[in-house]
Order: structure tokens, then sequence, then C-alpha cells
């Protein structure tokens, strides 16, 4: 048996170690508000209920293992002491993946995200329309254990109202887990649904801050074609293609297709957006792209 002493090895492997080693956990969906009344939204596995009477809820924000800075949720609630737990579940998923880039404190992660902020009933913070579980919380306590990187920032919550999705509910009205189809956090780019069998990886958005739901051209946002799950992926780009390999691509690619359609953009448009969907089905992104900017760089 491998025997480890925090002191001996790297943070990040430690980390490691203990994100692995402790879970599936469950995503505290965080949204927040500063003195300012801009709102944040962000998602943290170092999360569970600690209580029924009162009932509690404790989440950390840890500082960043690179600069040990603190995160937009921890400064927020300690100038706004409130905050809505949102729960996660595999709808989604992809946008709360979104949240998680780490974008300036004045960008709000509702519009990024493109989920849908409604108004809490008791306290400032929004709610997330398309979680089934939202909690409104007044912050009892934070108590910050370590000012260097990964320290964690135990923020203490007493919940003050819950709502639930009928939805969810089976015919006593207790959650049904089955219909709530919860995600759980595990270690790495580890993700789990309460089923054994379907634990998934995915490419997560916190490394990198991508392009957001808000930056995708009105066209497409728009589209008839495109589902939600695709402009998700969409949105989770860095950078869009440049206007020269776009060109390029509508030479080599495509150029049958708008020679064919000159006349009719309307169904060129289409055409193309079915194309881009095939590719985004594969997870051919980047070509997906490319398709959807053709039309535009006629």
């Amino acid at each position: 048996m491998l025997t480890v002493t925090p002191k001996d090895v790297s943070i990040p492997k430690f980390h490691h170690y203990l994100t692995s080693g402790v879970g599936p956990r469950p995503i505290a969906f965080a949204s927040t508000i500063d003195e300012y009344g801009v709102p944040n939204l962000a998602p943290f596995s170092f999360f569970n209920v600690f209580g029924a009477n009162p009932p509690i809820l404790v989440f950390s924000p840890a500082r960043s293992g690179k600069t040990t800075q603190t995160k937009d949720s921890h400064e927020n609630v300690k100038k706004v002491p409130e905050c809505v737990i949102n729960i996660v579940t595999y709808d989604i998923l992809e946008q709360m993946n979104l949240s998680s880039s780490p974008f300036p404190a004045d960008v709000d992660e509702f519009v990024k995200s493109g989920l849908t902020p409604i108004p809490s009933e008791d306290i400032k913070p929004f709610r997330v329309k398309e979680s089934p579980i939202q909690m409104e919380c007044k912050v009892l306590q934070v108590i910050e254990t370590g000012t260097g990187g990964a320290a964690g920032n135990l923020i203490i919550c007493e919940i003050l109202k819950i709502h639930l999705d009928e939805e969810i509910l089976d015919e006593n009205q207790d959650i049904d887990p089955l219909k709530l189809d919860l995600i759980g956090r595990l270690g790495g780019d580890w993700f789990c649904r309460p089923n054994s069998s379907s634990m998934f990886t995915m490419h997560r958005h916190a490394r990198e801050v991508v392009i957001g739901f808000d930056n995708i051209p009105k066209d497409i946002r728009e589209s008839s074609v495109l589902t939600g799950n695709d402009l998700v992926k969409l949105a989770g780009v860095k950078d869009l293609p440049n206007e020269t390999d776009v060109n390029d691509y509508k030479l080599l690619e495509l150029s049958e297709l708008f020679i064919s359609l000159e006349d009719k953009p309307t169904e060129l448009e289409i055409e193309l957006h079915k194309l881009a969907h095939n590719h985004l089905e594969k997870d051919e992104i980047e070509a997906a792209w490319k398709t959807l900017l053709t039309f535009n760089n006629q």
C-alpha cells in the first residue's frame, strides 16, 4: 500500500488523491451577488449537507492553486451574505461546465452559460430556472482555512426555502432519484450519474476562458436546425476560426454546395446548419464552426 504524507508531495498531487478518492461528490451550483448587484454563478464539488434542524449546507470555494486568489463567490458572500444553491442534473451539466470558466468578476455567468436567472423570494441572488432543486440560503459563517494555494474557505449556509420541480417528485411528494438524474463529481475529468454503469469523462472549461452563448452569432443561436446541446458545444471554444481558415474550408469542403445553392440563400443556410449539426454529433467542433461561418463569408 502506498502511504502519502501531504508535506511530502506537491499540492496538485495530493489534490488529485483527494478528489479521486473522495467521490462521487455532489455539486453546489452557487448563485451569489456582489454589492453592486452583479450576479455570479459557479459550481463547487467540495459541498454537502450538514444538518436538517437547522438545515445547513457547506460549500468551499478554494483559493487558486496557482495564484492563491480567492473565488468571486467567496468575496461576494462576505459582502452580501446570501446565496442560492442550485442542484446540478444531467440536463444542465454542460452549462454548469461553461460557467466554471475563470471569467472576470464583472461577467455574468448566467449570460455566458445560457442559463435563466429567476428572482428568489427571500434573498437577493438569483435562482437557476433550469435546476429542479433551488435552495435559498443565508450565510451564517465563512471560515478561511489558510492563505496558500488550494486552501479551503468554508461557507456555512442555512436554508431558508427550498424550491422543488414537481416533475422530480413521486406520489408521496418525495424526490425520485431516477427522475432527478443527479450528477456527481469524481477526480480529474470524471463525472457520473447515480447509475453504476454510466460514469463518463468530459472536457472541463475551468482551465480556459470560453466564448459563451452570448458570443455565438444571433443567426446561429436562433437556428431552427441546431439543438441546445449543439449550441453548448459551440459556446465552449476559446476562439472562433479566423476568416482565412473559414474561406479555405469553404473552397476545399463546401464549394459544390455553394455553387448548387448560390441563388437560394435560405436553403443554403439550412443545409450548412445540417452539416454543422452532423459535425457536432461527432464532436467535430472546429469543422462545425467553419461550416457555419462560411454562410456570412460569401
